[in-house]
């Protein structure tokens, strides 16, 4: 019989928090001067009319991010839903004067469109169906308003323990609840369960065995089609 959860160890009480530093008055030109800047280093960049937020992940934020990667990557798979992945790709229109890096992102409902592509544009093209967000410590500038004005229809953001779902409504406004979207088989008391256990190292390996018996013997018969 599958388990409900991982057989792990959790985390500390209190996960470290991520390093961030605000810069005012930086414009759009600093801001893409910035992006050229810190290339592939592992610095996150917020930017909301002007200023600039610089975001250096702890390690246990990375923990996190990399365990919600495998459990959405995990479940479409073996589910066979389509599901194409963005990760941390920076997104941004300069007409909004707003642009942000996600810890995760993926394609869902729109994986058909973007399939095999490299130049995805929100200009012309639909943003991702969802974005991920560990936030051990709150950030300064406002990434909710920027998901929104972006046009990312579902946010979950984690606080290092409690998962929380925000849908972007018609207004441009995000209403939070605990429906998942996405992934309507899902609930955000199950993805709690198995991003929020983080096991001592050399455990990754069984934490994603024991995931993908999870997933056979309990969401998959949810999408079951009734006798």
């Amino acid at each position: 019989m599958a388990t409900a959860t991982p057989s792990a160890r959790p985390i500390r009480t209190q996960p470290v928090p991520e390093q961030r530093v605000l810069l005012r008055g930086v414009g759009w030109e600093g801001y893409e001067a910035l992006l050229g800047l810190v290339g592939d280093r592992p610095i996150r960049l917020t930017y909301d009319r002007g200023d600039v937020e610089l975001v250096s992940p702890s390690q246990d934020h990375e923990c996190f991010k990399t365990r919600f990667g495998r459990l959405v990557e995990t479940l479409t798979m073996e589910l066979d839903i389509p599901c194409e992945g963005a990760g941390s790709t920076t997104w941004r229109k300069q007409i909004e004067d707003r642009g942000l890096e996600p810890d995760e992102c993926y394609y869902v409902a729109h994986a058909d469109l973007v399939a095999g592509r490299r130049d995805v544009n929100l200009n012309i093209d639909p943003p991702p169906d969802l974005a991920i967000e560990v936030e051990i410590s709150r950030g300064v500038l406002d990434r909710m308003g920027i998901y929104a004005a972006l046009k990312v229809p579902e946010i979950w953001r984690f606080d290092g323990s409690t998962l929380s779902i925000a849908i972007l409504q018609p207004d441009g406004t995000y209403v939070w609840g605990r429906m998942i979207l996405s992934l309507p088989f899902l609930s955000p008391d199950e993805v709690e369960a198995w991003v929020g256990k983080l096991g001592p190292l050399g455990d990754a390996s069984r934490w994603g065995r024991e995931l993908r018996e999870w997933v056979r013997a309990e969401l998959a018969p949810r999408l079951a089609p009734p006798e």
